[in-house]
């Protein structure tokens, strides 16, 4: 079992957005070959609308064997969502059920000034 980190995420409405993690442990990356990601950002964790949703298929890379997580959300995806603080969590799903939250945190979008 992998306790969830902690990181905030900071994105400039109307502005592309790109972040590599990787994940590590004991100094050996992990392996994310077999997984597929989540990560949806809402108002709060209790919100039942989903302001942004990125898949493994959509907006999220998996590395494999380097252990990368890639996040990225295009200029149209930021440009959508309301200047605000928000809470997002990213899972990696192990076969068709096995979920472990790897991420959460605040997602702040800084509005834009320029349109």
């Amino acid at each position: 079992m992998i306790t969830p980190g902690t990181y905030n995420i900071t994105v400039w409405q109307g502005a592309d957005y790109d972040k590599t993690f990787t994940c590590t442990q004991n100094g050996t990356a992990l392996n994310w070959t077999g997984y597929t990601a989540r990560m949806q950002v809402r108002e709060a964790a209790d919100s039942t609308a989903t302001l942004l949703s990125l898949t493994s298929s959509a907006g999220i890379t998996l590395g494999g064997t380097a252990g990368t997580i890639t996040v990225a959300i295009t200029a149209a995806q930021s440009s959508a969502i309301s200047a605000g603080s928000y809470a997002y969590d990213l899972e990696l799903v192990s076969g068709s059920s096995a979920v472990t939250r790897l991420l959460q945190g605040s997602f702040t979008v800084v509005g834009n000034v320029t349109k």
